[in-house]
């Protein structure tokens, strides 16, 4: 029987483990969109199969943290694929981690430029600002963001979903059907797993090095699965019943929410924003800890170089890289499941 101190570790896991998955693509409803909704019935399915392996995989990989006591992701790498892969792994979760930092980076630019009439290039410059002052406070202050954000957005989802349901005829969601997905249903699950995954494990591996108590890393990693299902489910119901009014936005969330009513609709837009900025905050954190390592550079001259870096690249537009990086990622991730599944713990 675990004590009150432990179900809150636990239940904070969870919450990073929540907040690290669900950034600009995820809150947006543009990674739940391309990756389940478009394959209409069928992502019940999909959705299920992430739930499962996020709540075994992620939890393998905290554990992992734990026993190699890595303050980065460049151990566990190491020991998943030995020295010489580990290093070309390495370099490649660090270019994956800079990818998604640009995508969380648009994510923001689009947020305020469609949602509030705001200028694009303000959201971006803003949204790194805040993330470069919590970074600095370290791994504290991401879990201190996280147990604050995450429930919030739980219950918001919960409120999203049931009132499109309440609003529309069941069957519409039951039978909704395109032939347009280009590829089957079991394959997007999959490299979804595998890009947030490798994504993930930027935050995870340092979180699990904090953790000693292996009875808490796996309640906290199931409470992180199960609770990353029950919101894509959400989303996903909810996006159904509107697909029509939402597959062509950059932010088909925002439509969904503002049936709810304005004021619903921005203050959910903030929260929205804060999912975002949890994930950007953990990418940019495990990825400075790496180049930490490499390179002979402080902590802030790096960070100050990712944002920069990552405010050019945004530019390119949110749709257009999630659409393009993440399923590239995603596939680049899946030697990461596979090491996950097949490597034994360490002792």
């Amino acid at each position: 029987m675990l004590s009150l101190r432990q179900l809150g570790l636990a239940l904070r896991i969870g919450s990073v483990y929540i907040g690290t998955a669900v950034g600009a693509g995820f809150a947006s409803g543009q990674e739940i969109l391309q990756f389940f909704t478009s394959f209409g019935k069928d992502s019940f399915w999909g959705i299920l199969l992430a739930v499962g392996l996020f709540a075994w995989l992620g939890t393998r990989m905290i554990m992992m943290g734990s026993r190699l006591h890595s303050e980065s992701y460049e151990d566990f790498n190491f020991y998943l694929f030995g020295e010489r892969l580990g290093k070309w792994m390495n370099w490649l979760v660090s270019f994956m981690l800079f990818g998604v930092t640009t995508a969380m980076m648009s994510g923001t630019g689009a947020l305020f430029e469609e949602q509030l009439g705001i200028s694009f290039h303000f959201g971006v410059i803003f949204t790194a600002l805040f993330s470069y002052l919590v970074i600095l406070k370290g791994i504290n202050g991401i879990l201190s963001v996280n147990s604050l954000v995450v429930p919030v957005m739980f219950l918001f989802i919960g409120m999203v979903a049931l009132h499109a349901l309440q609003e529309t005829d069941l069957s519409a969601y039951i039978f909704f059907s395109l032939e347009s997905a280009r590829y089957h249903w079991f394959v997007s699950a999959i490299i979804y797993v595998a890009f947030n995954l490798s994504m993930m494990q930027a935050v995870l591996i340092p979180l699990g090095s904090k953790i000693a108590d292996e009875s808490v890393i796996r309640l906290g990693g199931i409470m992180g699965g199960i609770g990353l299902g029950i919101m894509l489910f959400a989303c996903n119901t909810a996006m159904q019943i509107y697909w029509a009014e939402v597959s062509h936005l950059k932010i088909p969330m925002a439509f969904v929410i503002s049936t709810l009513g304005a004021g619903v609709k921005y203050f959910f837009l903030l929260i929205m924003w804060a999912e975002i900025f949890t994930t950007l905050i953990g990418n940019v954190y495990g990825l400075t800890l790496n180049l930490k390592q490499l390179f002979n550079l402080g902590q802030p001259l790096i960070m100050a170089l990712i944002f920069g870096l990552g405010y050019l690249f945004s530019l390119f537009g949110f749709p257009a890289l999630v659409g393009f990086l993440y399923p590239l990622f995603g596939y680049a991730g899946l030697a990461v499941i596979f090491g996950l599944v097949f490597r034994r713990l360490p002792a």
